[in-house]
């Protein structure tokens, strides 16, 4: 890399990672009625990105697969941001929004395979708590092995080709080294969602903190909460093939998931046989009769982490504080966190506390 590609990097990468960084303080921190006055504070990082890619374009105009990859990253953080101005200036509604917010992590995918190769953006990849740990840094460059470590995606028989339904995305950290066993995080996103969205909910924890990251698509819009329940025997066959392919620690394998996907973490994770032996459902709904219905012996000691928003305005948060007194009065082991500035959204700064909790 010569001294102008290097420069024009230089240029282009700190306003590409902090839109990216504003991008999850906006998801983290969206509350229907503020939506305004924080995309206020939000200052303009798209103006700034903007800018920085007219600069950097001579500079990076031969630098192939990397420009590509940098171009993509930017282009949908600035499609991101322009869908959310135009909510913040009276165009569209929430729905709006939330699809604006699917532009994010089309944008990180295209940037994953750059943190090979550029140090800021294997930082980037990191809890911001880690990124000091340069040994952690080169291990995840300098992988043991390299053709069954980082992104995979494993489509289902019914969609081989295209298509996310019943499918799930795997990351495995670059570090890898089957003589010790490893934590399994298996993701369930919310409604009418995918694995492949949700995937990055996680995958900056599970990389700087080592475990094995699935994040499966349900196989109809939603999850089986309702009817025959087709997606169980599924989460079942996910869970068996990371294991025959990885050392995945038996006393550690986390369900977890978001809105519609916490619900279905309770569905799936409270039956008898289930693989799971950790749950951890997030912004979830919560019926106290779905404890009563469980087999006694499965939730004795049954480790349950819950989290859930007091701002939230979907599942309202007196749901989630009758879910812990159900499932304690049922002999579970329930840890019970409450966001006072959380609503209907994922917090990221959970995911430390949760495998901190898995690994204890």
């Amino acid at each position: 890399m010569n001294a102008r590609e290097a420069e024009a990097l230089t240029g282009l990468l700190p306003p590409l990672l902090r839109a990216y960084e504003v991008l999850f303080l906006l998801a983290r921190r969206f509350h229907p009625p503020h939506f305004a006055s924080l995309m206020a504070q939000a200052g303009t990082p798209d103006t700034d990105l903007k800018t920085a890619l007219v600069d950097s374009e001579p500079g990076l105009a031969h630098l192939g697969d990397l420009r590509e990859a940098l171009s993509t990253a930017s282009g949908a953080a600035l499609q991101a941001l322009a869908a959310l101005r135009e909510v913040a200036d009276g165009e569209g509604d929430i729905r709006s929004i939330f699809r604006a917010f699917r532009f994010v992590p089309l944008g990180l995918e295209a940037l994953y395979p750059v943190a090979a190769v550029l140090p800021p953006v294997n930082r980037f990849f990191l809890d911001p708590a880690q990124r000091g740990d340069v040994a952690l840094q080169q291990s995840l460059v300098s992988p043991m092995a390299d053709d069954n470590v980082g992104l995979m995606r494993f489509a289902s028989d019914d969609e081989p080709s295209e298509g996310e339904r019943g499918g799930f995305w795997l990351y495995v950290p670059e570090n890898y080294a089957p003589d010790r066993e490893w934590p399994l995080v298996v993701a369930l996103h919310g409604g009418s969602g995918t694995g492949r969205q949700f995937l990055w909910s996680w995958l900056r924890d599970a990389r700087s903190r080592g475990a094995i990251l699935a994040a499966p698509s349900s196989i109809g819009p939603t999850w089986a909460l309702t009817g025959e329940d087709v997606d169980t025997p599924n989460l079942e066959a996910i869970v068996e093939i990371v294991r025959a392919n990885w050392s995945v620690d038996p006393k550690r394998i986390l369900l977890t998931g978001m809105s519609d996907g916490g619900t279905f973490a309770y569905v799936s994770g409270l039956q008898e046989a289930s693989p799971f032996t950790h749950l951890a459902p997030v912004s979830a709904a919560f019926h106290p009769l779905l404890a009563q219905m469980i087999d006694a012996t499965r939730l004795q000691g049954l480790p349950i982490h819950v989290v859930h928003g007091a701002l939230d305005w979907m599942f309202p948060a007196d749901m989630a504080r009758e879910a812990e007194r159900a499932l304690k009065r049922a002999g579970a082991d329930v840890t019970y966190r409450e966001l006072e500035d959380l609503s209907h959204t994922y917090p990221r700064e959970m995911n430390a506390a949760i495998l901190g909790w898995l690994q204890r």
